[in-house]
C-alpha cells in the first residue's frame, strides 16, 4: 500500500446507516409500549424528530448531539411529562440493541481491511458520535482486529470537519498528513475536514447518502478520488 495510514469514517462508510436506524427506532417504539406508554408509529416518529431536532440545535458540534438516550429522555418529557430513569435506560438500550442487530458491512469491507492488514498499513476509524457505541459497532461489524485506532468526536471534543479528530488520528499513529488518506461518505465532514489538514481524500458513494457530482461540490469538499463500491478501494489505496 502506498499510504502510511488509512483513515475511515464509520457510519454509512463501513455499513449502511439507514436500515439500522430504522430497526433501532422500531425497537425503541416497542420498548415504549412495553413500558406502558400509548404510542402509535406516527406519534413516535414525531416525538423522535422533535427530540432529535432540539438536541442537535442545542448541542451542535458535539458528540452528545447524537445521543439516543438524550433523545429518549426528551421524548418521555414531551409525551408524558415524566422523568423516569429506568424507562429512559430501557428504551435507549432497546434502540441500540435493535440497531446493532441490523448491522452488516458493505460488500468489500472485509477484503479491503484484510488487504490493509496484510500490507501492514495502519487503519484508524475517525468518527463522530460517542465512544462506547462506536466501539460496539466495530465489534458487530467484525473489523475490530484490523483497526489500529478509534478516534471519536467525544474523545477530542469536536466533530468533523474540525481538524481535531484528524490530527488526533495522525498523532496516534505518528504519521504526517501527506502520508495518510481519509475515506468517507460525507463531503463536508470527511472530505473537507481531511482536505483542510492535508490528507488525501476519497469520497465513498456506495452508501445511502446521495452526493452531487464533484464539479458541483465547492472546492473544499472536492475529493481526490471517488468510488461507488468499497472493493474498489483496494486499487485506489495501492
Amino acid at each position: 500500500m502506498s499510504y502510511g495510514a488509512v483513515c475511515f469514517d464509520l457510519d454509512d462508510t463501513l455499513y449502511p446507516y439507514g436500515p439500522c436506524n430504522e430497526a433501532g427506532k422500531r425497537a425503541a417504539l416497542d420498548a415504549f409500549r412495553d413500558r406502558g406508554y400509548d404510542l402509535d408509529p406516527g406519534r413516535f416518529d414525531d416525538l423522535y424528530a422533535a427530540a432529535r431536532r432540539d438536541t442537535k440545535r442545542e448541542l451542535s458540534g458535539t458528540a452528545a448531539s447524537h445521543g439516543r438516550f438524550v433523545y429518549v429522555k426528551r421524548m418521555l418529557r414531551l409525551h408524558a411529562d415524566v422523568h423516569d430513569a429506568a424507562d429512559a435506560v430501557t428504551i435507549g438500550e432497546a434502540y441500540w440493541n435493535g440497531y446493532l442487530s441490523r448491522m452488516e458491512p458493505f460488500d468489500g469491507v472485509e477484503a479491503v481491511f484484510g488487504a490493509l492488514h496484510d500490507a501492514g498499513t495502519p487503519v484508524v476509524v475517525v468518527t463522530n458520535l460517542t465512544t462506547r457505541v462506536q466501539l460496539e459497532k466495530l465489534v458487530r461489524l467484525g473489523v475490530d482486529e484490523d483497526v489500529d485506532r478509534l478516534v471519536t468526536s467525544e474523545e477530542v471534543g469536536r466533530e468533523k470537519p474540525s481538524a481535531l479528530p484528524f490530527t488526533a488520528a495522525l498523532s496516534a499513529l505518528d504519521r504526517r498528513p501527506s502520508e495518510a488518506v481519509m475515506v468517507g461518505d460525507n463531503p463536508t465532514a470527511d472530505v473537507a475536514g481531511a482536505n483542510a489538514v492535508g490528507l488525501d481524500s476519497v469520497l465513498f458513494d456506495g452508501g445511502t447518502r446521495e452526493n452531487p457530482p464533484s464539479a458541483e461540490l465547492p472546492d473544499p469538499q472536492r475529493p481526490d478520488r471517488r468510488v461507488d463500491e468499497f472493493a474498489a478501494l483496494t486499487e485506489v489505496l495501492a
